[in-house]
């Protein structure tokens, strides 16, 4: 594992940093390039990805105290100032609860918006989870003896399994399952679809793949077999699956058909 990239003097630079930091200009890059595209304000994707990272880290801290309650209260200073106990699915709300204020703080068409974002949002996804890889931050899975089975001798979490335990490299699961869903709506951002059908897609496929991949996470269960990530991914492709199903009887606008006044 490479938690640092680089140390040069005082300055020091983290793989996992570094990948957050690549996924959040990629997610700006390709979000402005599709707004520009329908013909909204490109330039506002900088704003939407700041209170993105914004929003994202105190869903992503909320979840992580409701999760781990009795060391919030033993230490709520410690807990709050150390840099673990980040929840991705609370990150997710919380950006994205902070990213639809900043569309409808700027008069932006909702639907047509987010579906700027999602490939670009499935993208950055993949990346972060190559920061996870280097760093080693606890996102392996269970022990496996398939030949691809990896160890984390020098992660930042710690690694206490005996010498010659492989487990599962979930992140890299992870990162080629997110490829593959930012592949998939790539090719359907200029077919013909109802507004925010590709949003509901993500939805769909991306929050399926984390609850595949979390069967081999070492993530404590919680009700019937799942864990708490199984339980939010299945909550968010059921609303995506049922906003599908529900825009099939809208007509379909051709792409880039909608305009909205830059600001």
């Amino acid at each position: 594992m490479y938690p640092v990239i680089l140390q040069l003097g005082p300055v020091t630079i983290y793989s996992y940093g570094l990948m957050m930091a690549l996924g959040f200009l990629t997610a700006g890059y390709l979000t402005g390039r599709e707004m520009n595209r329908h013909g909204l304000n490109g330039e506002l994707a900088s704003a939407m990805v700041f209170w993105a990272a914004v929003g994202g880290l105190v869903g992503a801290r909320l979840l992580a105290i409701g999760d781990e309650w009795s060391s919030f209260v033993a230490d709520p200073v410690g807990f709050m100032l150390s840099g673990s106990g980040f929840v991705f699915f609370g990150g997710l709300i919380g950006g994205f609860i902070a990213v639809s204020l900043t569309i409808l703080r700027h008069g932006l068409p909702w639907a047509v918006t987010v579906d700027c974002i999602a490939p670009g949002l499935v993208l950055a996804q993949a990346l972060g989870r190559i920061g996870c890889q280097l760093a080693g931050d606890g996102d392996w899975g269970r022990e496996t003896t398939l030949p691809w089975g990896m160890a984390y001798p020098n992660a930042i979490v710690g690694w206490d399994y005996p010498p010659g335990v492989r487990v599962h490299p979930a992140p890299i699961y992870e990162t080629l399952a997110y490829s593959a869903v930012f592949l998939i709506l790539w090719r359907m951002r200029t077919r013909p679809h109802a507004p925010g059908n590709l949003f509901w897609w993500y939805l769909v496929l991306a929050s399926g793949a984390r609850f595949a991949i979390e069967f081999v996470r070492i993530n404590p269960r919680l009700l019937f077999g799942l864990s708490e990530a199984q339980l939010i991914a299945l909550g968010l492709m059921a609303i995506g699956a049922w906003r599908l199903l529900a825009a099939r009887t809208v007509p379909a606008p051709a792409p880039g058909s909608v305009r909205s006044a830059k600001s």
